[in-house]
Order: structure tokens, then sequence, then C-alpha cells
């Protein structure tokens, strides 16, 4: 197609006045002196605040973020422009296919058109100003057995090198361990930052690095509450969630005593999640509810980043009463009976509190990964008093797992928990041993 000297002039002055909006993009490097680390954009230091999504750009850098992370190239333009008007950086991530969604890597054809594709948007994004650095994949070697993966992310890092000397490339595996060290270390040599994504676990990634001998620049890709999966347990085996108001210590202390105070390495983190998704159950990893709410996370968040805790916060959980106990682990409920509960729960400014109660059979549909899951469908007719702290619950009368949530919110913040619970049809569970009466509860041998 043939452009006419009108066409070009026009579309020059688009690039111009593009690149007066925009400025010119960063120039990024990760340096090292005497031992320690240090990301330099534009020759000033730079240390990660990052939150892990893209929600609420304005909240993050209110309460002292400077980053936004992606884990992959949708909307990438809108994204990269709202974080630049915001202030803000972004990790821009490239979604490098697992082995467990298909993607074969004994496929050369297929590999080479995955870094294909990366090139194509390195080369698209790489003078946005609001670029800070690549992500090149996120727990690609989750559930995997093909190792050549670990070669073509390194591939596409060399490649990004190429077309971008002005952006670090980071890579991102789920926790890590002697093996997963030794890859990074051996065959991801064009990798300029290793992430790591650790929850419980938060507290031994650097006594896993110390013993690997890894002295390179890193940052925690992923932090927040305690995964699913390291969690406690029922005797029916669901994970028993954290409170809102547990959760925020755990980011108070994670942060402090995994991430602030080893600086000579970690050059920042990514605070997960900076959203809502349904991940085993609706409220577990995110800082918001499904309808936007904030929690009390996010304000030990802002005193990591910043140094002061907001005006307002978020009401503190104290505890909840099943049937005049606080004794909540194991339940265990005769179908159609009655049971109390009650939850306490407190404001710091005495704002008033509403409360919402809501009942759900416990999920089914389970991934791993993060990968996206459905919520069941919420239980109707069965918590008398849902909008009040005194609650009357009905047992459902089909025999499984169930999880009771309670909202407090002061109109502007939230704090919650959940109690998962059992149905049992048989009157005389385990041998006869134990009985049900009316108005108590039984726990499972505890």
């Amino acid at each position: 197609m043939k452009f006419n000297a009108t066409v070009l002039a026009l579309l020059g002055f688009g690039l111009l006045v593009n690149s007066f909006a925009f400025g010119q993009g960063s120039k990024v490097e990760v340096v090292e002196s005497e031992g320690s680390w240090t990301l330099l954009v534009n020759s000033e230091d730079f240390y990660v605040r990052g939150a892990g999504g893209i929600d609420e750009m304005d909240l993050v850098k209110s309460i002292g973020g400077n980053t936004v992370r992606t884990w992959g190239i949708e909307n990438a333009q809108e994204v990269l422009d709202e974080a630049h008007e915001k202030g803000l950086k972004v990790m821009l991530g490239f979604w490098i296919q697992h082995e467990r969604h298909g993607f074969d890597y004994n496929d050369e054809g297929k590999v080479k058109s995955q870094l294909e594709s990366c090139r194509r948007a390195v080369q698209k994004y790489k003078d946005h100003p609001a670029l800070l650095m690549w992500g090149l994949g996120n727990e690609y070697e989750l559930q995997y057995a093909n190792t050549k993966v670990w070669k073509a992310v390194n591939d596409i890092a060399e490649m990004v090198q190429e077309e971008d000397p002005n952006h670090p490339t980071c890579t991102v595996t789920a926790g890590t361990n002697d093996v997963k060290l030794k890859y990074v270390m051996e065959v991801l040599t064009a990798i300029d930052i290793y992430g790591i994504n650790t929850y419980g676990n938060i507290g031994n990634v650097k006594d896993v690095l110390k013993k690997g001998n890894f002295e390179g620049p890193y940052m925690i890709t992923e932090w927040g509450p305690t995964g699913h999966w390291e969690s406690p347990k029922t005797k029916w085996a669901s994970s028993i969630e954290q409170t809102s108001t547990e959760k925020a210590a755990s980011y108070l202390n994670r942060y402090q005593e995994s991430i602030a105070s080893q600086e000579k390495q970690c050059i920042g983190s990514f605070v997960f999640l900076w959203g809502q998704k349904q991940e085993y159950t609706s409220t577990w990893y995110g800082m918001f509810t499904d309808d936007g709410m904030p929690t009390e996370a996010i304000d030990e968040l802002q005193f990591c980043w910043s140094g002061e805790y907001p005006a307002n916060r978020a009401p503190k959980l104290d505890s909840v009463h099943f049937e005049n106990s606080k004794q909540i682990k194991n339940l265990v409920l005769v179908p159609g009976q009655k049971y109390d509960l009650e939850i306490f729960a407190t404001d710091r400014e005495g704002d008033k509190l509403t409360y919402k109660w809501e009942l759900y059979q416990e999920s089914t549909d389970l991934k791993s990964g993060g990968d996206a899951e459905d919520k069941p469908p919420l239980i109707y007719g069965k918590v008398k008093g849902a909008s009040k702290s005194e609650i009357k619950l009905k047992a459902p009368l089909t025999e499984g797992r169930y999880r009771l949530f309670v909202f407090m919110n002061d109109q502007k913040k939230v704090a919650y928990m959940n109690i998962p619970f059992y149905v049992e049809n048989d009157p005389s569970v385990a041998a006869g041993k134990i009985r049900f009466k009316k108005q108590t509860l039984k726990s499972f041998n505890e």
C-alpha cells in the first residue's frame, strides 16, 4: 500500500504528538556495589514497592506504591498509559506457556513462535516511559517434567537484551528450592533479576538462596497471606483461612522480616493480590472483596510503604462465637439443626459497622497455579438475621462441606472471616462414641 505525502506527514505528526505526550523511555539498570544490588531508573535509586495487579492505580500511588505488575500483555498499551499518567512504573509480564496446560517444549516450532511473539511485544512497548522491566513467565515450572522450558525462557531473555538493552529481565518461579535455584543460576544466564512467588514460606527464602550461594538480585514477586495449600486443615481436608485481621498481621510481619530486611539482594516486591479473585475461596488472596471494598491488609501495606497508617482504618475482627464457644475448628452439624453464632469486631474510629453473612457449599472447582476458578452459588434461606452481628444458622439438609462467610464494614473498608463446617447425616459419628444433641456441636475427635 502506498501513502501520499499528506498521509505520511500526518502519521509523522501523530508519532511526534505521542512522543511529546509520553516522553522518552527510561533507562533501567541493575547495579552491584560491594555485594549489594540496586535498581536504577535514569541513574536514580528505585526500590520496587509493587502491587501485583492493575486495579485502583490511584490508591497504589496514594499509599506509597510505585509499580504495578502484569502477568501478560493483554491491554498492555492501556495499562502502560494509565500507569504513566498516575506516576507509576510497570513490570510488564509475558505469559510463558506452561507444560501443565498442554504446551510441548519439544515442539521447536511452537517454542520459536512463542519467542517471536515476545519479540514483537518488546519492539512495540520498549520505549514506553512507564516500562520498568520485563517479566518473563510466571511459575512455568509448576507441575512440569520437560526441563527444556528453562532454556526457552533464557532464549527469550537473550532476545529481549538484544532488542531492548534499557530494561532488565525478570523471571518468576513458584517458590524456590535448591533444584530450581540450580536452573536459575546455570541456565537462566540472561535473566537479570530472580523473581520468587512465596507465601507462608517466605521466611525460608533467604536461607535457600544463601545455601545455594545465590548472590544476585531478586524480588519477591508475589507475597501475602498463608497459601491455602500450606494452611491448617479440618478433619475433612478443608483449608482454614486466616481472618482479614490475621492476614493484615501477616502482611506487616512478612514485609518487615523477609523483604525490607533483605535490602542487600532484595530490590523490592509485589504484594498479592491487588484486586480480587476466586481461588479456593472468594476472599483468600484479594486485598479487596468482590464488591471492591478495601481490607485491613491495605492499611498495613500503607504503613510498610510510607511509614504512616491511613486516617480511617479498616474494622478489626476480634472473634466469633459458635454456640457460645470460640472453638470453631472441625464443626460438624446436624442437618436442619439451628445454631447460634455471634461475631465480635471493633472500629478504631468508632464508625458504625454493618454486617453480611453468606453461606456456600465448599468450592469443588479447585485448580492450581492461580488458574481461573468459578465461585460456588450462594445458598439462600439458611441464615436468619444475615445483616446483624448475631445470627441463627440452619444447617443444610444435604450432607457435605460448607463455608460460612461474614463481612463487617464501616462503609469505607471491610473485615471478614469464614468458617468451614461439615453437615453429617449420621447422628452417631465415630462408631457411636459421640452423639449429637440439640444446640450442640461436635469436633471430630479433636
